[in-house]
């Protein structure tokens, strides 16, 4: 399949497509039916709608989302002091592509793309698009992420996008849109039960009053002819209730690689996973990123770091804002309304952990600062108790350092043993290594749920059933896995877990220890101090029981509940999506990857999370990194803190692009773009070996 690229319509007077308003007055009029619409929304009973601003961004009529702070009288956008432009493209420039883009990130808005139809409701499907281009803030009030739709049952059946109009229902597959339950191509959800609200298209959703009367204002007016995508597509309305993709937005924004069309294979890839599972809106995800907006040496930023650190989305910043400049005091022991706001937001946070990680009471859920303090907790406390003189610690060789020291520190302590379960050559654990390693002497089984330097997905459900067959107790890092498939601690029946808020576009310098209640009572506390004790005198001390008497001193509270608003934004659009999202985006990755010259991709299991390791022959892993940093390019290189896994394939440093669901395949193409160029202009000696 060939891929054209349509260039982006020239706003400065040069001449436009056919059919095509000036953008001047196209962009005015836009504004001018947003202000319009906002307007016209409902607002809730009892409450008067706002005057509109005399100048800036019609804000939108309604009362705020949760967790945003507004004014009463609405006089500019959502945490703007005003509502005058910022700095940036003109609005309306986000309405053709910067490059062309794969089927796994553009299909879901190329049919926003292009002209088409009026929706029947009167407003142009670019209009809520305008706003963002005055200010982005006020583009992540109206556009971020609605709560999650309720659960689809696998027995109803659902019509993929490219079988509207009368194909066969595909069963089990959930909505194609995160943010929306359901379409008119689909078969009916399950009734919600009695008392229930619907999330689908839900006021609660948007932080709209009035579920009916939104779901009225979205409606599709029908069905019609001459719509591109054919005669039984439904007519565009929002950019995001869009089933149809035409023609010429799939072929403009179909995958290509840098150095030419797209292959048969590539496209039959992306085709598949478009039909089997039905892209979600990157795009709209991304605008909930503010950060992902920088520019670095002149472009915009590609932020492949994400194993290191995610990028926060707006939610979380308001969060943290809302807290200090609403909340912010000590927690627990306090007779004024400060006190208690902050107590039940960190707790809510403590709640809203528990639920995430399906663990079976709150009482389970310690906060600590990050990964690394949650494991050293672990060795130095309970380990410190149970582990003495000949006892074994079993870790894999993928481990990151912090999974490896604190075990060893406590091995060298009590005169213990810290036993390697070995890797193959794809990366993957062996299990049947491992169970040799296992015997009575075993005391504790300490290995990561993802690698972070290689991206291998260990079959850690195994390990730890294996682990408590001899008698061990199991902890799982999960600093890597959090954020990309879902992690169920009871399914597991790990006695630990622990992870970071960093790693899953929470706050830095929180995290998380998940432990079974009845180990955390026999174990003692790490630390001493204020917030865990229940009394004191100069002669004992008496310990609050789990979590408390492992959280001494002053919390990290704001960044605990930062951490709460980043779990509750992954919720709303669901594990399950971003992890398909980022498999396809892996495997899109790799096959670009993988055949230029050169490259060695270091770490291929079947099963990987998203992390692509590799060096480039003739080249240092640091050059490789700053070439990609002058094309604005993020990556990670060096020893990713393992040194012991790269040096199980004879390397000290590699490359380390690791991705994240509001990344693209545009992203990709760039950064294939730059491996390409560094690998044609290879020194001639490197070429022939």
């Amino acid at each position: 399949m060939n891929a054209t690229r349509t260039p982006a319509p020239s706003l400065s007077g040069a001449s436009l497509p056919p059919g095509l308003p000036d953008p001047a007055a196209f962009t005015h009029t836009l504004t001018q039916w947003a202000g319009e619409l906002f307007a016209a929304l409902p607002t809730a009973a009892g409450s008067a709608a706002p005057t509109p601003p005399t100048g800036g961004v019609p804000v939108a009529g309604t009362p705020q989302p949760a967790g945003l702070s507004l004014p009463s009288v609405l006089t500019s956008g959502p945490s703007t002091p005003t509502a005058t432009a910022e700095p940036g493209p003109p609005p309306g420039l986000n309405v053709a592509p910067q490059s062309p883009q794969a089927l796994a990130s553009g299909l879901a808005s190329a049919p926003a793309l292009v002209p088409h139809a009026q929706a029947g409701h009167g407003v142009p499907d670019h209009a809520v698009q305008a706003a963002p281009g005055y200010d982005g803030r006020l583009g992540s009030g109206v556009l971020s992420v609605p709560q999650a739709p309720a659960a689809y049952s696998a027995d109803i059946p659902h019509v993929a996008p490219s079988q509207a109009g009368g194909g066969s229902p595909v069963h089990g597959i959930a909505s194609g849109y995160y943010f929306l339950g359901e379409s008119q191509d689909r078969a009916p959800a399950p009734a919600v039960p009695s008392g229930t609200a619907d999330d689908r298209v839900s006021a609660r959703s948007w932080g709209l009053p009035g579920d009916e009367a939104l779901r009225a204002l979205l409606a599709d007016p029908g069905r019609r002819d001459g719509v591109p995508g054919g005669a039984n597509a439904p007519a565009p309305g929002f950019y995001f209730l869009d089933h149809a993709f035409p023609d010429a937005a799939s072929a403009r924004n179909a995958p290509h690689s840098a150095a030419g069309p797209q292959t048969d294979s590539e496209a039959s890839l992306a085709q598949r996973n478009a039909v089997a599972h039905p892209p979600f809106d990157v795009h709209a995800v991304r605008r909930d990123f503010p950060i992902l907006q920088e520019r670095v040496n002149g472009k915009q930023i590609v932020w492949f770091d994400n194993a290191a650190t995610t990028q926060k989305p707006q939610a979380v910043i308001d969060r943290l804002a809302y807290f200090y400049a609403h909340e912010n005091s000590n927690i627990h022991r306090a007779a004024h309304a400060l006190a208690a706001r902050a107590t039940d937001a960190y707790e809510d946070a403590r709640e809203t952990v528990r639920r995430f990680l399906n663990a079976s009471s709150t009482e389970e859920i310690i906060f600590v600062r990050g990964t690394t303090e949650a494991i050293n907790l672990v060795a130095k406390s309970w380990g410190a108790k149970h582990i003495g003189p000949g006892d074994e610690i079993i870790v894999s060789h993928l481990e990151h350092h912090a999974n490896i020291v604190p075990w060893q520190q406590l091995a060298s302590e009590k005169g213990a043993r810290l036993r390697v379960i070995p890797v193959d050559e794809d990366g993957q654990v062996l299990l049947g290594e491992y169970q040799k390693l296992l015997s009575d002497k075993t005391k504790i089984v300490a290995v990561t749920q993802v690698s972070n330097a290689l991206g291998t997905v260990t079959p850690i459900k195994e390990i730890v059933e294996l682990a408590h067959r001899a008698g061990a107790k199991a902890l799982v890092d999960g600093a890597q896995s959090v954020s990309h498939m879902k992690v169920d601690v009871q399914a597991l029946d790990a006695d630990f877990l622990v992870f970071s808020g960093h790693k899953i576009f929470g706050p830095t310098g929180i995290g998380v220890v998940y432990g079974k209640r009845a180990i955390l009572e026999d174990t003692p506390p790490w630390q001493g101090g204020g917030n865990m004790i229940a009394d004191v005198t100069f002669e004992r001390t008496v310990f609050q029981p789990p979590p408390a008497k492992f959280e001494a001193g002053t919390g990290n509270i704001a960044d605990a509940v930062g951490l709460g608003a980043a779990l509750e934004y992954v919720e709303r659009i669901g594990i399950e999506n971003i992890g398909r999202y980022e498999h396809a985006l892996l495997e899109y990755a790799t096959q670009h990857l993988r055949p230029i010259p050169g490259v060695r991709l270091v770490g291929t299991a079947r099963d990987k999370a998203s992390v692509l390791s590799f060096v480039l022959e003739g080249y240092s892993t640091e050059e490789v990194g700053k070439a990609l940093n002058a094309e604005g390019i993020a990556v990670r290189t060096g020893h990713h803190c393992a040194q012991p896994i790269l040096r199980r394939f004879g390397l000290e440093t590699t490359v380390r692009p690791s991705l994240a669901f509001y990344n693209t395949c545009e992203e990709v193409d760039r950064f294939i773009a730059v491996i390409r160029r560094l690998a044609a202009a290879r020194p001639t000696q490197a070429r022939g070996r």
